[in-house]
This record gives C-alpha cells, structure tokens and sequence, in this order.
C-alpha cells in the first residue's frame, strides 16, 4: 500500500484525463492521495474529487496564492472546517506555510501579509483539531517560530529541503517529513543525505503532482526549446519514487512502503477512517 501525501489532482494538467490518471495510480499501488487545497475556490472541488476517487482532502490558502487571497477567505476556512468537521476525508488544513524564493512574496509587505496568513491559519488548525500540511520554501525557521507560538496536533512539512537540526524540530513538534521526485536525483547530494541520516518514522512520501517531477519526467531547458514537452509528475509515479529512496536507504521496497504509509496515518489520523472500498 502507498500513500501519496501531497497529489494537486485538481491541477489544469489534469483536466484531460483526471480520471484516468488516478486509476493508473490505483493500478500501480497507489490507494490514497491527499489533495492540499491552495485557495479558497477550489475547496469544494477538491472534496468532491476525494469523495470521487475514495482519497482525501486539506482546505488550507497556499502562501503562493496569499497576494491575491482576502482575508475573508479566512472566515470562510474557518467555516468550512465547521461545515466539513464530521467529513473523515477531511484530514488537515493545507497547503498552508511560506515562501522565500518567490522574489515577489520576499518584499516586506509580502512577508509580513504571508506571516499573517501563515499564522490565522495555523491557529484555526489549532481551534479544529487539525495537523497541518506545511509549504517549506526558504522559510523553514520561520514556519517552525509559527508552530512554537501556536503549536498544532501533527502534520507534514512538504517536499523538505532544510537542514538536519531543522528536521529534527520539525518531528520534534510531531511532524513528518515529505520525500517525492526531488531525491531521484543524483546531484541532490544534501536532500539524499537528509533522507539516509533521518530516522525511517519521520518519513512520508509525495509526488506534488503534475509538479515536482522525478528525472526520469524532468526535460532541460534545452530540450525544451528544442520542442520538448516537460514532463507531467503523477501518483503513478510514487512506487518508482520510493525505489529511489528504499535503495538509498537500502531497503526492501515492501518495508518502505508499510513505514511511510504507517507514518502517513500518524501524522494524518482520519486518513485511517477513509474507506477506499468500492474505488
């Protein structure tokens, strides 16, 4: 059983052929995905889509979409995990967090609105019982300040790049730590590093597809310009990602998979109430 813990499934790129993207997924072993919402119009969307395909959802404002966010959207989160609290696909309010690479979020004005928004969010999580599915870009201290200040039941910090002593806070505070298509490559010498050295119980495994894709999806610039489509990441690609990791780790890829998808439900409790019968 594999747990892709971070699948945008209600991205464009799927509009074609969603459906079927997610049975290719279920095929290769794939049986839940959480879908992190990343602002306020797509929420029902991405509940009817883990109602649809048997996974689960989080209702959060991602710090990329904060510039255009009101803060009204926050009253609405806060009653829609009202509204939605006796949902069990609804397992996290996310993707929540900040980002310091993008340079138009990084203006004092932009820090401060996503400190604002990173912080009610946290604190509604808090109020509904919630973990948290946390965006950690550049921003790592940051986001744990946050969790000092107003600390939450668990979660995971999304696609992990920091550094040890950052980890180790981070599954200090109950969270875990988020692996995808990142660390299939041979150059990320520091992410693969982390992955080896970090305890198995801090490790869950994503795709952040169409996003995120591993090497074998991923097309240079010049092969772009040349003509080449860039590849589209997808769920079905997470056993193949975990190969990656279980033979870094050197690991049988059966007990990689019970690890994180055990990891996964501890961090995410109601994803163990999500029947995926009848999907």
């Amino acid at each position: 059983m594999w747990i892709d813990t971070h699948c945008h499934l209600d991205a464009a790129e799927f509009d074609a052929d969603r459906d079927a993207v997610r049975e290719a997924a279920r095929q290769a072993g794939v049986t839940r995905c959480v879908i992190p919402a990343v602002y306020a119009s797509h929420w029902a969307e991405v509940a009817q889509l883990a109602e649809r395909h048997g996974d689960a959802y989080a209702l959060g404002i991602h710090p990329l979409y904060v510039p255009q966010a009101q803060v009204a959207d926050l009253l609405a989160l806060d009653h829609a995990l009202s509204e939605r609290a006796g949902d069990p696909r609804l397992v996290a309010v996310g993707e929540i967090g900040l980002d310091f690479f993008v340079s138009a979020l990084c203006t004092p004005d932009m820090r401060e609105r996503q400190w604002l928004f990173y912080t009610a969010q946290l604190k509604l999580a808090q109020k509904h019982g919630l973990p948290v599915i946390l965006h950690v870009r550049r921003s790592a201290d940051l986001l744990l300040k946050g969790l000092r200040h107003c600390p939450v039941v668990s979660g995971i910090a999304h696609a992990f790049n920091g550094s040890v002593q950052q980890a180790q806070a981070f599954v200090g505070m109950g969270f875990a730590l988020g692996f995808g298509g990142t660390l299939t490559y041979e150059r990320a010498l520091q992410l693969r590093r982390l992955a080896c050295e970090l305890p198995l119980s801090a490790l869950v495994l994503e795709t952040d597809a169409p996003d995120m894709p591993p090497h074998w999806l991923y097309r240079t610039t010049e092969q772009r310009a040349l003509g080449a489509v860039q590849g589209r990441n997808s769920p079905a690609e997470l056993p193949r990602i975990a190969q990656a990791l279980a033979d870094l780790r050197g690991l049988p890829l059966n007990s990689l998979a019970a690890a994180t998808s055990a990891n996964a439900l501890r961090v995410l409790p109601k994803l163990a109430g999500c029947s995926v019968e009848g999907h």
